[in-house]
């Protein structure tokens, strides 16, 4: 019997992603920023073609089980996938084919009862960016490599294990199943530290992986409400936090809705922490709809960017069904 599994990576640059004078390309509309990708996967060829992603990593693999449930034979399939970049001046487009790194598939790791599957793929973008480096000229044209590395465990008795084990510190990753749910996301982006470092030795090609910090996937309701905060009336307030920093205390007043950008938050209540947030959560809408105080602290684990609006912006039916899963604290009584 053949029982069969994969894990697909989609990496994309949402707008709030890119920070300083490398918006300016972007913000005139020569270089583009990136919708998010769907919640169902699909056709990975056609969202290529219609350019919804950078770079995909799909780990596909099989294993081979005999009458007696033993593992006789197993191998890879899949591999990396890198969408074109365009560029647009005025009414010229052109597109730039990006350039993909030979994909690292890793020797299986066999056990009597599981095949474990390892692959990393990825590149870089066909247009050159410009970096300082210590030696002559001092001035590199090369973008910085994008990439993921994926695992992908089979057993004999047909179940599947799959985890976001390594990514590069920019853009963001999406990590979807079999089925071709969204499962995973990678919680934490630095453009600054990826610009600069995502080169020759300080990457998977050279020996170093960076670890993936993996948060929780959102939900529809949360993406429906978003799209509302970052695209909806009024613009949006943008907040950086340091690690350690507090966002809203407990019995504060406020009526703030808050999305998390990028980064992880921890929530507490009396000091006893309930829950951390990934990017793409929601949260604050109790304090506002029962024009009470804050019922939770929320302290940043991570450096995170928040972006806020007033609660008035937002659908109160969907603020009020979204509040019922946020009721940690008394789940705890």
């Amino acid at each position: 019997m053949r029982h069969q599994g994969s894990i697909t990576s989609l990496s994309w640059i949402p707008s709030e992603l890119i920070e300083g004078s490398m918006r300016l390309p972007f913000d005139a509309g020569i270089a583009h920023y990136d919708p998010p990708p769907p919640a169902l996967l699909g056709n990975l060829e056609q969202l290529r073609v219609a350019d919804r992603f950078r770079f995909a990593n799909r780990l596909s693999a099989w294993i081979e089980v005999d009458r007696t449930g033993a593992i006789t034979d197993a191998g890879y399939n899949g591999g990396g996938s890198i969408s074109a970049t365009t560029i647009k001046i005025g009414p010229i487009a052109r597109r730039f084919e990006a350039i993909s790194l030979p994909d690292i598939q890793r020797p299986m790791q066999r056990d009597p009862t599981f095949v474990a599957f390892t692959q990393t793929t990825g590149g870089r973008t066909g247009v050159a960016a410009p970096r300082r480096v210590r030696r002559k000229p001092f001035i590199q044209w090369q973008a910085p490599l994008v990439w993921t590395t994926l695992s992908l465990t089979l057993y004999a008795d047909g179940r599947a294990e799959s985890e976001l084990v390594g990514a590069s510190r920019f853009p963001r990753h999406w990590v979807y199943d079999d089925q071709g749910a969204v499962v995973h996301k990678s919680g934490l982006t630095d453009f600054k530290h990826w610009y600069r470092s995502s080169f020759g030795r300080e990457t998977p090609w050279g020996d170093v992986e960076s670890r993936a910090l993996v948060t929780a996937v959102e939900t529809a309701l949360e993406r429906r409400l978003s799209e509302q905060v970052m695209h909806g009336g009024k613009r949006p307030t943008i907040r950086k936090l340091e690690p350690g920093a507090t966002l809203v205390r407990q019995g504060d007043p406020g009526t703030e809705i808050y999305l998390l950008l990028d980064g992880v938050l921890r929530v507490e209540h009396d000091g006893e922490r309930l829950a951390e947030y990934g990017p793409g959560a929601l949260f604050g809408e109790r304090a506002y709809l029962e024009a009470g105080g804050r019922t939770s602290t929320v302290v940043a684990v991570t450096k995170c960017r928040v972006a806020s609006v007033e609660g008035s912006q937002l659908d109160r039916g969907a603020l009020l069904t979204l509040s019922k899963g946020h009721r940690r604290e008394q789940a705890r009584r």
